[in-house]
């Protein structure tokens, strides 16, 4: 997992040219501490329909659901149908520009409870070889909505 966070981080480093968190001490150091962050860190990989890879407990607990079940969520499946054609175009031009940085809509929890984010950051993941690794999404403002 502490490769997978160090993906994460220095991709984020890479397209905004700033750190999403403190990077001192031991790979593993700050993968606990991107984990217990106060704010929302989530990542699908590169399939064809993406699944989720990462969530840190702040994730987990919004979307009300343990690791397991998290990491193996078709991450459309964490917006509602309706909200899914603009979640796409989203993903799309994150792809095209590298990121998108003021983005805001609405996502559901397992429960069915709704909620909609604001001024969330979403960004291009690149591997070492600088081959594409999936995306992922960072925000710290989510409103509940009514169901």
């Amino acid at each position: 997992m502490t490769d997978h966070v160090q993906l994460l981080l220095d991709s984020f480093v890479e397209r905004l040219g700033r750190e999403l968190i403190l990077r001192t001490g031991t790979a593993a150091d700050q993968a606990e501490r991107l984990f217990h962050a106060p704010f929302v860190v989530v990542a699908h990989g590169t399939e064809i329909d993406p699944v989720l890879n990462y969530g840190n407990a702040q994730a987990l607990a919004l979307w009300e659901m343990s690791w397991e079940e998290f990491t193996q969520t078709p991450s459309k499946l964490t917006a509602e149908p309706v909200h899914r054609d603009e979640r796409s175009r989203l993903l799309a031009q994150t792809r095209q520009h590298g990121y998108v940085d003021d983005y805001s809509g609405i996502r559901i929890s397992k429960t069915g409870r709704r909620f909609r984010i604001e001024r969330a950051i979403v960004w291009n993941l690149t591997a070492a070889d600088g081959s594409h690794a999936g995306q992922a999404a960072t925000f710290d403002n989510w409103l509940p909505l009514e169901r």
